[in-house]
């Protein structure tokens, strides 16, 4: 499993014996605006992801992100010490909605589900090269798990995630570090649309250069994401407001 860099991060697998790749999709630049969590979903950007080198918050040890698709909802469950360096990734893209609007661009059923790619061009470019180093692999690529797609070569992981739809044990020994698992709505990731396949999965490139657009018209059956947002972990209570006298 590699991924390529035309111009965005790509993830390829070695699957069946055969060495595949594909490349991201991008869309058209929407509006920056400083207050994500106001924002339409879809319609507008944090201008916070156009700097990826101010965004290096680290992770609590444990944190939950909601996912509302067009199939419908699951939540992923992090565990920072599993991976901490791209637990610490995938918090801050969250925090600023990065997955917002993003296209499940690679599905192949019985293997994972690939997305991450902006859909704004200009938020796409902004992460190419801000790669992050490889992270230890603790736990596997079971079934539910989330990794971070790589190139072959070391410490190239980017913004692509792609969740396992079943046991992938064999990418554990090619530095595929999960850092998470989808703990509800699994049954929703296994009904995401596959039916382009690997080798009729949008180009990334273009997807990368055009935006939305490209995707939306060539490949108007993929499943998006509308919002990705991070929430309290199953089982915590939110502390209570001050009761004021």
């Amino acid at each position: 499993m590699k991924k390529l860099r035309p111009a965005v991060l790509v993830l390829g697998f070695i699957f069946a014996g055969v060495a595949t790749a594909q490349t991201p999709p991008a869309q058209k630049p929407g509006t920056a605006t400083s207050h994500p969590a106001a924002r339409p979903a879809g319609s507008t950007y944090d201008r916070a992801l156009l700097n990826p080198a101010l965004l290096k918050q680290q992770a609590p040890a444990e944190y939950d992100v909601k996912f509302v698709t067009t199939k419908g909802d699951f939540t992923v469950h992090v565990t920072r010490d599993w991976a901490p360096i791209g637990a610490d990734r995938f918090y801050n893209l969250a925090k600023h909605h990065y997955y917002d609007g993003v296209a499940f661009f690679r599905v192949i059923p019985g293997f994972m589900a690939q997305f991450g790619v902006s859909p704004y061009p200009v938020v796409a470019k902004a992460w190419d090269n801000a790669a992050i180093k490889d992270d230890p692999v603790k736990h596997g690529n079971t079934r539910g798990a989330i990794t971070f797609a790589a190139e072959s070569a070391p410490n190239t992981r980017t913004t692509q995630v792609f969740i396992n739809f079943k046991n992938n044990a064999f990418l554990d020994s090619q530095r595929f570090a999960a850092f998470g698992e989808v703990t509800q709505g699994m049954d929703v990731v296994d009904q995401l649309y596959g039916g382009y396949g690997d080798a009729g999965a949008p180009d990334q490139e273009k997807m990368t250069k055009e935006g939305r657009a490209y995707t939306e018209k060539g490949f108007p059956k993929l499943d998006t994401v509308k919002t990705a947002t991070l929430v309290p972990p199953a089982g915590t209570v939110a502390p209570k407001t001050p009761a004021h006298r």
